[in-house]
């Protein structure tokens, strides 16, 4: 394999587009895939019922959004691998990037027009500060 595709995901169903869009990318690339998902917190709560603990963050929660959308991308052909990075979106995909030396970011078009794009989007951020090439895949329109 030949680099790594990086693309950033949130749970949502256009998030889930260009994240198939970047699945096939990186087949077409013979490029391994990463699945990064964001939170720009680390809150951490402790919840007991009984004798069961459990510890919710936002760390966690973030890395089973990759998790889940890695293991729907799963393919014989691609090496798929997933992680949570701390930060915004838009500037945790590329430090993400920087630290996977990586071929491709994959982004969505959300927020790209209207009042969004005025208030910023991921896609832009990536776009103006990615060490590598940003495809930015249409993903308003099922």
């Amino acid at each position: 394999m030949t680099g790594v595709v990086i693309v950033g995901v949130d749970g949502s169903e256009t998030a889930m587009r260009a994240a198939r869009a970047a699945q096939q990318l990186a087949i077409g690339l013979g490029a391994s895939l990463r699945v990064v998902s964001a939170f720009d917190s680390n809150r951490t709560e402790v919840v007991e019922i009984g004798t069961d603990k459990w510890i919710v963050s936002d760390a966690a929660e973030a890395e089973a959004v990759a998790r889940a959308v890695a293991e729907r991308l799963a393919d014989d052909r691609l090496e798929v691998t997933y992680s949570a990075a701390r930060g915004k979106p838009g500037e945790a995909l590329v430090k993400e990037a920087e630290v996977q030396d990586a071929r491709l970011i994959v982004v969505g078009n959300r927020r790209m027009q209207g009042l969004g794009r005025v208030l910023g989007s991921v896609a832009n951020t990536v776009a103006h500060t990615a060490p590598c090439d940003v495809y930015i895949a249409k993903t308003d329109q099922p």
